[in-house]
């Protein structure tokens, strides 16, 4: 990930309902929530859950895909995995192995039998 990459999704995630969104749809995994599922969580209004959701998917933090009439987002992992091995790329001097250092990656849950 480049400075610029990372800057788009910190800046992104900066933002208290940006954020909520954002650990939701971690939280729901692959699967993913639909927007109006969302917008129950959250209780924000349409158009502003939709403002949000733009800002999140243009940092390459969230994608959607449209179901017949519904919108089903996702937590993009990958970028979220670029981010935070950006964000400790550096860590201990760039030794990973020195002592409290490790390795920082996320996948979706597993699904709940």
């Amino acid at each position: 990930m480049k400075p610029k990459e990372a800057l788009a999704c910190l800046a992104a995630l900066a933002q208290e309902h940006r954020l909520n969104l954002f650990r939701l749809l971690v939280e729901a995994g692959d699967e993913g929530l639909s927007v109006g599922e969302l917008a129950a969580a959250t209780g924000l209004a349409g158009a502003t859950l939709t403002s949000h959701l733009h800002v999140l998917r243009r940092a390459g933090m969230v994608s959607d895909e449209r179901r017949g009439r519904v919108i089903q987002c996702r937590a993009r992992y990958t970028q979220m995995n670029s981010l935070l091995g950006f964000l400790t790329k550096n860590c201990c001097a760039g030794s990973a192995a020195a002592d409290g250092c490790t390795t920082v990656a996320c996948k979706p849950p597993r699904k709940k039998p």
